[in-house]
Formats: C-alpha cells, sequence, structure tokens
C-alpha cells in the first residue's frame, strides 16, 4: 500500500503535528502526516484562543520562521487584544479569541495546499525500528510505512484516560479513542514515561445565558494581528467576551461533591497544570477566596456553543450542572457537554537534545505535550522545531537550534531538556531572563532571516522585515539628529507634567522620558512631517518607539547576553565522563551523567549543578 520511502512521517495531526509536518514539507521534505482523524486536524480541544502572556510572543516567533499558526489565528480570529498594554513592551502579548471550526478548516487547507505532503487516517501503535534507528511506523491495521524520520505529537491520546466524577473510560478527547502500543514499546526501548493530567470546562448554550448580568470584555479599540505578512487584515468587525464570577454558593454546592471527586479520591494521580487548576482545586487551595473570576468566550462568529474559561473541572456532570446554575447569568444554563479531566502519558523531555530528537533512538522526534508540556502554542514551536530538524536530518544538512536570547521558543526547549518537568510545563515571560530583547513587536527582525536560510521563510517575508528595520532605523536617526526648540516642546511636556526645557536639545533626550509618548512626539511639527513623507505605518512606529524609550535597557541585555553566552561555545564531548571528576559534588556529577549537556553553558542551567561544579567543570577541561 506504501511503497515509498517518507523523509518525515509525522504522527498526530494537533498544533504540533500540523506545524511539524508543514514545516517538513515546506524545505522539501516528502512528508506524511497519519492521524487518527482527519477531520479533527488543529482541533482546539481546550479554550478557543491562541496567544497570550508570553504565548503571543511564540506565536509571533511561529510566523516569523515562516510556521502557519500565525496565519491561521489571523483568518479565524474573531477578537483581538493585545495584553499588558499598560507594562513595558517586552511583556506585550497578543492574542484572539478563534472561530473554533473555522481554525481548525483554516489549518486543514493550508496542509492540503502544500506541496509534499501526504496524508493518511489511522491510528499508529508502533515505531519500526532498526539498531536504535527508526525506520518507519506500524499502524494498528498492521500497515507498515518506511521513513528516514518520525516525529511523535502524541498529545493526550498516548493511553488516555478521561475521567467524569467517579466515571472513567479510555479517551484522548471527548468522543475520541486513546492511542495505545507506541508507550508499552518506547519503555522497551529504554525510555522513562510518566503520567500527567489536564482538564476542561462544559460548554455551554450561549442562547441559555444572560450576559447582560455579566461584565462584557469587547476587543481592542484598533485591532492588530498575528502575522507578519499582508496575506492576512485586522479585524473590522469583533465578538465581545465576558466576565462572571463564582460564589461562596457555588463553592458550597461544588464541596458537595468532593467525595466522588477523582482529584480527591485517589483516581486520579497525576500533576495536573500549576498554572490552569481545576475549579474544585481553586476552592480547595483558596480557601479563603469567596469568588473565582470566569470568562464567557464565544466558539464562533455563528455558534452559539460558549466555553466558561475558569470553569474546569472533573466532578459529576450532575455536581457541575448544580453548580454553574447558581452563577449570575447562568440560571438558566443548558450543557452541551459536561467538563472533564484527562490522564495521559508523557515522557521526560530530558532524553531530548535541543533539536528534539531524542537520545535512545537516532531520526525519532518528540513534540508536544509528550514532552510535558501544555498549550497549543507550546506545542505549535516544538512541532515546528522537530519537522525542522527531521528534514535537516535527512538531508545531511547541520541542526537549527534557537539560543535562549534569540527566541521564548529557545527558552521553552532549553527549559525541557536542560531542567525537565514533573507537571505540565507552560511558558511565561518569567521565564525569559532576556525578555526585553524577546518582544512580540521584534520576533520577525530576530527570526525570519533564519527562517529564510531554511527555505520557509520567503523572499517577500524577508523583504518585508528589512524594509521595516531600515525605516525604523532612519526614524530613530531622525529623533537622534532632530533639534526642537523649547517654544515648541513645552507645552507639549508641561501638558504631561514633565520639566520644561530652557534651549534647543534633540528630540531622542526628549522623547526618552519615561511619560513622553510617541503621540506626544507627533504634536511636534517636524515629527509628524516625517511620518507623512515617509509614508510610515503602525509596526514602524511602534518600532521605532521602542528603540528609542529601551534603548539603554535593551543594551544592558544584549551586553549580559553576550557575555553569558561565551559558555555556549566551550562544548562539552559526547559521552562525557563526570564520574572522574571527584572534586565535583555527586549530585552535579549524577545530573550531568544523566542529561549529558551538549555545552558548558547548558550544563550551567541544570538543577543541583552550582557555579562551583561548573568552575571545577571548567578547570577539568583546561578552561
Amino acid at each position: 500500500m506504501f511503497n515509498e520511502l517518507y523523509d518525515v512521517i509525522v504522527v498526530g495531526a494537533g498544533h504540533a503535528g500540523s506545524e511539524a509536518a508543514a514545516a517538513a514539507a515546506n524545505m522539501g521534505s516528502k512528508t506524511l502526516l497519519v492521524t487518527m482523524n482527519l477531520q479533527n486536524i488543529a482541533q482546539m480541544s481546550c479554550n478557543p484562543a491562541m496567544g497570550g502572556i508570553a504565548k503571543g510572543q511564540i506565536v509571533r516567533e511561529i510566523d516569523a520562521l515562516g510556521g502557519y499558526s500565525g496565519i491561521v489565528s489571523d483568518t479565524s480570529a474573531i477578537q483581538f487584544k493585545m495584553l499588558n498594554k499598560s507594562k513595558g513592551p517586552a511583556m506585550w502579548s497578543p492574542r484572539v479569541q478563534s472561530d473554533r471550526m473555522r481554525f481548525a478548516e483554516d489549518w486543514r487547507l493550508l496542509l492540503e495546499g502544500t506541496p509534499n505532503l501526504d496524508f493518511y487516517q489511522e491510528m499508529v501503535s508502533g515505531l519500526l525500528v532498526e539498531n536504535h534507528k527508526v525506520v518507519g511506523v506500524k499502524t494498528s491495521l498492521g500497515v507498515e510505512i518506511k521513513g528516514k524520520s518520525v516525529v511523535l505529537t502524541n498529545g493526550t491520546f498516548l493511553n488516555g484516560l478521561i475521567h467524569i466524577g467517579d466515571k472513567n473510560f479510555g479517551g484522548g478527547r471527548a468522543g475520541e479513542k486513546a492511542a495505545t502500543g507506541i508507550t508499552e514499546q518506547l519503555v522497551e526501548l529504554g525510555f522513562e514515561s510518566g503520567r500527567m493530567k489536564t482538564g476542561t470546562p462544559p460548554r455551554v448554550d450561549g442562547r441559555s445565558l444572560d450576559f447582560t448580568k455579566m461584565t462584557e470584555q469587547p476587543g481592542d479599540e484598533n485591532p492588530e494581528k498575528f502575522s507578519y505578512l499582508d496575506i492576512t487584515k485586522p479585524l473590522v468587525n469583533q465578538r465581545s467576551c465576558y466576565m462572571t464570577y463564582t460564589s461562596e454558593q457555588v463553592h458550597d454546592l461544588l464541596r458537595e461533591g468532593f467525595d466522588r471527586s477523582p482529584m480527591f479520591n485517589g483516581r486520579i494521580k497525576s500533576l495536573g497544570p500549576r498554572y490552569c487548576p481545576s475549579i474544585e482545586d481553586k476552592i480547595n487551595r483558596f480557601a479563603d477566596k469567596d469568588r473565582h473570576q470566569l470568562f464567557i468566550e464565544p466558539e464562533g462568529w455563528n455558534t452559539c456553543e460558549v466555553y466558561v474559561n475558569g470553569f474546569s473541572t472533573s466532578l459529576p456532570e450532575d455536581v457541575q450542572f448544580k453548580a454553574l446554575r447558581s452563577v449570575v447569568g447562568f440560571e438558566n444554563v443548558k450543557f452541551f457537554r459536561p467538563g472533564y479531566a484527562i490522564e495521559y502519558d508523557y515522557f521526560p523531555p530530558t532524553q531530548l537534545k535541543h533539536t528534539l530528537e531524542t537520545k535512545l533512538v537516532e531520526g525519532l522526534y518528540f513534540a508536544g505535550q509528550i514532552n510535558g508540556t501544555t498549550g497549543y502554542e507550546e506545542a505549535a514551536s516544538q512541532g515546528l522545531m522537530a519537522g525542522i530538524n527531521a528534514s535537516l536530518k535527512v538531508q545531511e544538512k547541520e541542526a537549527f537550534t534557537l539560543k535562549r536570547d534569540e527566541a521564548y521558543i529557545g527558552v521553552l526547549i532549553d527549559d525541557l531538556i536542560t531542567k525537565g518537568t514533573e507537571e505540565p510545563y507552560r511558558m511565561f515571560t518569567s521565564r525569559a531572563e532576556y525578555r526585553t530583547l524577546l518582544r512580540q513587536d521584534n520576533a520577525d527582525l530576530r527570526l525570519t532571516p533564519k527562517g529564510y536560510e531554511l527555505g520557509l521563510a520567503s523572499e517577500k517575508r524577508l523583504k518585508r522585515m528589512e524594509e521595516k528595520h531600515e525605516a525604523a532605523e532612519r526614524f530613530v536617526s531622525f529623533f537622534e539628529t532632530q533639534s526642537v526648540k523649547p517654544e515648541e516642546i513645552n507645552p507639549i511636556l508641561e501638558s504631561k507634567n514633565s520639566a520644561p526645557v530652557n534651549q534647543s536639545g534633540k528630540l531622542f533626550k526628549v522623547f526618552s522620558r519615561p511619560n513622553i509618548e510617541m503621540d506626544d512626539v507627533r504634536k511636534v511639527q517636524s515629527v509628524e512631517a516625517y511620518i507623512q513623507e515617509n509614508n510610515l505605518d503602525r509596526e514602524v512606529i511602534e518600532q521605532t518607539e521602542i528603540q528609542v524609550k529601551y534603548s539603554g535597557y535593551i543594551a544592558k541585555e544584549k551586553n549580559n547576553a553576550d557575555k553569558l553566552s561565551r559558555l555556549e561555545y566551550v562544548k562539552i564531548p559526547a559521552n562525557f565522563d563526570y564520574s572522574q571528576i571527584k572534586s565535583m559534588s555527586y549530585e552535579a556529577r549524577e545530573k550531568l551523567k544523566k542529561i549529558q549537556p551538549t555545552t558548558v553553558s547548558q550544563a550551567s542551567r541544570i538543577s543541583g549543578v552550582s557555579p562551583n561544579d561548573i568552575s571545577v567543570l571548567l578547570v577539568y577541561m583546561g578552561r
């Protein structure tokens, strides 16, 4: 049936699998995407949204490299918000509410329009491995498909077990069966596996809700978009979300079902996401709080189905229903389906290289929840990187990795393979030590040249990035060289309660003041004239403002990154024998032996390895 040899076989068509398949195929590799149901490509299993704190930066980075997540987020968006605008630009994070059905459809159509990509619907039950090298996959019907590399993106399907109260049953997602066979084979091959948990709230009928009792949450007045390409456009019309709260009455009703909760009666033993706990976990852990926020999110332009964000639960369906009916605005709520928790297998990611290739089996890559992460964006970025590296490997080209000062994607992967995770890993801006460099606004400046070299980012995309960069540089230079007289700038400064000037000075110095913004300096005639004469768009104007106002911070952080990156170039030989360094702590020797870092910099980030241990290592290596 399958006579041809594929370069890359991608197992699973969620967010990780879709990006992996697109990347490999777009780089010229003959690629096969195998999934249990082709109708559920890039399904939004949980909330109908993309982006958010740190996650929005990741989507921008995927787009800058030439991935599809940003494009699909734009074409299927029903609302756009730039979060954290009250803080500095390093914290700004784009987020969209998505039309769930349109999101999946747009992804499928993009994939179907991608050359070099084939599809096959069936469950993969095992791998074909010869001499510690993957050579293909085997399906549940016994079909063997040969491939030079395999990317596993199984999501929550590996031995998935769904819990609703005291009921549980096998499944990878509501209405879909679990995948079996792969975990057992990987364990036989020497891999360490574990279990994790995640959950999802009930979906309800929006027609049964009273939105007049809730607080409206509209999108931005001037919405932006994710993709740097001009093939997508910002939203003209948007759908609002709404906010309401639980109460002590709701909490009391939920507590009545605790004895039947799989979280509290021992049925669920694995750890769930710390930063997205279930409603029963929240009221148990934060007993002093008399209410919790609920965000009511429409699932699309035309559907009446609504997602109840903040009410993730594994409680019995009758308890869910009774408690939710006590929430303001939900008095007459009708369920589409109850919430549930799901347990699934994952593989501690310390078993991977920076390329996401496994250390034990050559040509085998893991991406997404199989690595212990949670979130569409985290999965998609890993899929992109795994697809890129699988393609590069079969083409016998140098691997592609991103450092911590280059991208949030680099932070994510380095955290996973260096530190591992025992609970679902979620990206936050606080995880990135160079977040002033890794802003959402400059992802294209950071990564599009790299995407172009890989063959993912088009020449048109690169040219657009270069034009933006050059226009911003010229505008910054304008502020550095253009003077302004006191009589022109002082009225503006006084209106902002900023000290007036008594002599002419460069605009750059005035603009650098913390409380002076672009809208203020645009009142200076020469500034507005420059913008109009050069037809500058929002991206260039925003980029210029950040470069002027944060130039000192950016330069300082870049200097710190350059200093620390020197250790990235101090390579540690493969299979280095740490046991011979007796002056190093026992814990450090054990951790280093297990993780086998490739550079001294990576070794320094391993939990349990002290600065003194690194000093000893450098001395031993003759550095």
